[in-house]
């Protein structure tokens, strides 16, 4: 398999099952964000791999897990309407993050207050892919009426979320500073 094929010389791209759109179409921006967060996923991983602490081995397997089904959620938004999905995500995949959200939550001090975007690096990188999927859901949820499956606006949904608790986790964990926003300033 080449790395460059020359097709997208011309501003074009292929979704899956070969249909050409615009490189700024709607859905190429929605699984793009998808590939960016995932990215940004990996960072904060990388750094989570140089630290020790109670239950690094589980998140990670936790973070692995949620990269493989955000590359998937990617896919399905790389899938026009109607033509057939290679991988459908499921009300349970949805559900496993509302039970990290918990699982994670539960150790935690109450948020009393609007937090910043800040701490140990694996704990900003969170932050940031939190941002990113954020936008992720913005660009799915632009496509409702031509999303095979609307799980993907909710998974998106659920997973900023839970990379919130994650950054605020490993912040805990870590003995990081979660800086509390300033509303005098």
């Amino acid at each position: 398999m080449r790395i460059y094929t020359r097709s997208g010389d011309k501003g074009k791209t292929s979704l899956i099952h070969g249909d050409r759109v615009p490189k700024s179409h709607q859905r190429v921006e929605a699984y793009g964000t998808c590939d960016e967060a995932n990215s940004v996923i990996g960072v904060a991983i990388s750094y989570l791999r140089k630290e020790d602490f109670t239950g690094r081995d589980k998140m990670l397997e936790e973070m692995n897990r949620i990269q493989t089904i955000l590359f998937h959620v990617g896919a399905e938004l790389a899938t026009p309407k109607g033509k057939e999905v290679f991988w459908q995500l499921k009300k349970e995949h949805v559900s496993e993050l509302e039970a990290l959200i918990d699982q994670w939550d539960e150790d935690l001090p109450d948020l009393k207050n609007f937090i910043l975007p800040t701490g140990v690096e694996a704990a900003a990188h969170l932050h940031m892919a939190r941002t990113v999927v954020r936008r992720a859901e913005r660009y799915a949820s632009a496509l409702e009426e031509e999303l095979n499956n609307p799980l993907a606006v909710s998974y998106l949904n659920r997973l900023s979320d839970l990379l919130f608790v994650a950054a605020r986790y490993v912040n805990h964990t870590l003995e990081g500073t979660e800086t509390n926003l300033d509303p005098d300033v």
